[in-house]
């Protein structure tokens, strides 16, 4: 085979499994093809966008500043070397990448959304809120904007300022899919377990089964006290255990579930899922307390006794943030308490 034909070949089956989610497969493909001259594009971009699905963000930068350095720079290459940037906690260089594909193509909600998500998969809260504000000014009656804004400013342990956000989303987009994220989060931050469940489930009825969604619904469900053996207990695994297989990197979902699991005495299947949710995000202090929980009844006392030191770790670090933290912050912290609610998931 002609090498032309092999690199042709190689891109194909690389685009291909890059396509199903398979990147860490697809990358030596398209190793491969990027040695031919006419899919150089192609096979670099894919690439890079493999290299962002495995957590291999230096790669992707290089991938994607060669990119650049050939005149390849427009909307597509910018926003995924912003999600890049922002894996590899360069968050200037992911703010100047995000608008220069701003300036290219402002009216594109996706583009800030794509780099929101990036920001809340890696807690970056903060540069978070930069982005969808960067949106927010060339898409003002964005509702998905106005829900993501709204999730980082509770992230930032600012629910009264989300709110606005939370009820303008709701506005925008009612009776859609992030119609009723946005009152459902917005139910469940509030402590309305009630009002929280009533709404996912309506969105749930009306096919909007995003993970994001079925999540509340468990997290809800699971608040109100339900218990192994009742219907609602039922309702609630079933919703987090398709919420898991439609997004398993949702540290949240996977809390959710295994502390549901460690309520229905399955035990390995808790660790399992904590675990997963502590590789995920190891910063929630509520996955420590079910992980010791969970392997103090499974009878893994070293283990337990590691969580719980896990635990009063990030107990005095938030303590110490509090401490150092101005007046109202120090109200905002109390309202919660140490032990952190389930963060909610993006959509």
């Amino acid at each position: 085979m002609r090498a032309q034909e092999r690199a042709e070949e190689e891109l194909r089956k690389g685009t291909e499994l890059t396509r199903q989610g398979s990147f860490a497969d697809a990358i030596p493909h398209l190793l491969i093809a990027r040695k031919g001259d006419v899919y150089e594009y192609a096979a670099n971009f894919n690439l890079a966008l493999c290299y962002v699905g495995t957590g291999q963000f230096k790669e992707a930068i290089q991938a994607l500043n060669d990119l650049r350095g050939k005149g390849h720079d427009g909307v597509d290459v910018e926003n995924l070397l912003a999600q890049a940037y922002v894996g590899n906690e360069q968050p200037q260089e992911a703010l100047a990448s995000l608008e220069k594909a701003a300036a290219l193509s402002p009216q594109n909600e996706k583009l800030y959304s794509f780099v929101a998500d990036a920001c809340m998969d890696h807690n970056d809260y903060a540069l978070g809120l930069k982005v969808v504000d960067i949106g927010l000014r060339n898409l003002p009656q964005s509702a998905r904007l106005h829900y993501e804004r709204a999730m980082f400013l509770t992230q930032l342990d600012q629910f009264d300022q989300a709110k606005p956000d939370f009820d303008l989303a709701g506005k925008l987009a009612a009776e859609s899919e992030i119609g009723y994220l946005a009152a459902a989060h917005e139910e469940l931050f509030e402590g309305d377990v009630a009002e929280a469940i009533r709404t996912a489930r309506e969105g749930v009825r009306r096919g909007y089964e995003n993970h994001a969604l079925l999540t509340v619904l468990g997290e809800a469900l699971l608040r109100s006290g339900v218990s192994p053996g009742q219907p609602e207990f039922a309702e609630a695994q079933a919703a987090l255990e398709k919420a898991v297989t439609q997004l398993p990197g949702d540290p949240s979902a996977q809390i959710a579930l295994g502390s549901l699991y460690l309520m229905a005495g399955r035990l390995e299947d808790a660790i399992a899922h904590l675990e997963k949710a502590r590789r995920l995000d190891p910063s929630k202090p509520s996955v420590y307390a079910s992980l010791a929980k969970a392997y103090q009844r499974h009878g893994d006392i070293e283990q337990a006794q590691d969580a719980l030191r896990a635990l009063e770790k990030l107990n005095r670090e938030q303590a110490d943030r509090i401490s150092s933290a101005p007046g109202d912050r120090k109200l905002g912290y109390a309202g919660r308490g140490i032990e952190e609610e389930p963060a909610a998931p993006h959509p």
